[in-house]
């Protein structure tokens, strides 16, 4: 049975709940989206869950931010809609029309314990702010963009999927 989870902002306006079978916080994305939109430490740090069990309240304060991102030397939207906290800015979850059946919750915005992951992979490398230090375990992984692991196999290749 995966894992249930509860989180919600700081004001208490949102709150929300969902499943996950990959409770890990494990990823930390020092993009510059992430970081300016999520904070803390120069990185952000999502999970990933199912958006078929995603439940909330407060809907009506719950906002949503599409990125404009750079390619080719053109700028467009984003597909990720990062939800937030109207009311008190905080991030909540991160969700893609491509793919309609997962949801992204930001750790910070947890209020269920999550399990503390073995390991860390830092991700979106080549964009760090310059004043960040990345802080490594002995066996954490560094990317300059993409890992190359997804979410869901870095949990089962190391048995921490929960079913």
């Amino acid at each position: 049975m995966p894992m249930n989870l509860k989180g919600g902002c700081r004001c208490g306006a949102v709150e929300f709940r969902l499943d996950s079978h990959t409770p890990h916080p494990y990823q930390r994305c020092y993009c510059r989206i992430c970081r300016k939109t999520a904070g803390g430490g120069g990185y952000a740090i999502n999970i990933m869950g199912l958006a078929g069990t995603l439940e909330t309240t407060g809907e009506d304060a719950i906002s949503i931010y599409r990125a404009e991102i750079e390619r080719d030397g053109a700028c467009k939207a984003s597909s990720g809609r990062r939800h937030f906290c109207s009311k008190c800015a905080s991030a909540l979850w991160l969700s893609d029309p491509n793919w309609p059946e997962l949801v992204h919750p930001f750790a910070s915005a947890m209020d269920t314990d999550l399990p503390v992951p073995p390991e860390s992979v830092h991700l979106m490398l080549k964009y760090k702010a310059s004043w960040v230090t990345p802080q490594l375990g002995d066996n954490d992984q560094c990317f300059e963009i993409y890992p190359d692991e997804s979410i869901e196999d870095w949990h089962r290749s190391r048995g921490l999927w929960v079913d």
